[in-house]
């Protein structure tokens, strides 16, 4: 197993940790069932949603990648963002939506898409994607990012970005592109994975 794919995710309300053996654990708030993942098994990577309701009730979701590339999730999917059963070979995470990368650079999102933050489909040369709760981020191989989805915040003023990179611990060509959720305004210093070159 890879110490660069990720271990643990922490949402809003609850925490997910994928264990040496494969196995997934959770605690915190699972009113939606966010932490029913005492099944999971053979798992590589996990992620965690955010709160999915302006009332703030703690709803969210958790995705789990497992090592032959399929995709699970599980807890709240009022807006289709766990409908990611036919998914392979992707890393997910989300806040209202879930975005991944496949090992041949595509993206794929679904759930929740009232600002835009699913229309992914035309992205290419992708080695990592960050999801807020409505705007998704692409980084290219070139180290320019990409982004769709709800800029009322300024959070997809990303078209200047440059020199942002997978950390060197993470092989572009590796399957196990990590992802990061977040609600907040993404800048290069909240982008978990990549950072500044020079």
């Amino acid at each position: 197993m890879r110490a660069d794919t990720p271990a643990l995710a922490a949402g809003r309300r609850h925490s997910v940790g994928r264990r040496r053996n494969g196995t997934v654990v959770a605690v915190g708030n699972s009113a939606a069932g966010e932490c029913r993942v005492e099944r999971w098994e053979d798992v590589v990577a996990v992620a965690a949603g955010n709160v999915h309701s302006a009332a703030n009730t703690g709803r969210s979701h958790t995705v789990g990648l497992r090592s032959d590339g399929t995709v699970l999730a599980t807890g709240w999917n009022g807006d289709g963002q766990c409908d990611v059963a036919a998914w392979r070979d992707v890393t997910a995470a989300g806040g209202y939506h879930t975005a991944g990368v496949t090992a041949s650079g595509r993206v794929l999102a679904a759930g929740e898409n009232s600002h835009g933050q699913c229309d992914v489909g035309d992205w290419q040369d992708i080695v990592a994607v960050a999801a807020g709760s409505t705007h998704t981020l692409g980084l290219r191989a070139d180290g320019t990012v990409l982004s769709a989805g709800n800029n009322a915040s300024c959070q997809c003023d990303v078209g200047s970005w440059s020199g942002i990179q997978v950390s060197k611990s993470q092989s572009l060509n590796s399957a196990y592109r990590r992802v990061s959720a977040t609600r907040a305004c993404l800048t290069a210093r909240h982008f978990p994975q990549c950072h500044l070159v020079g």
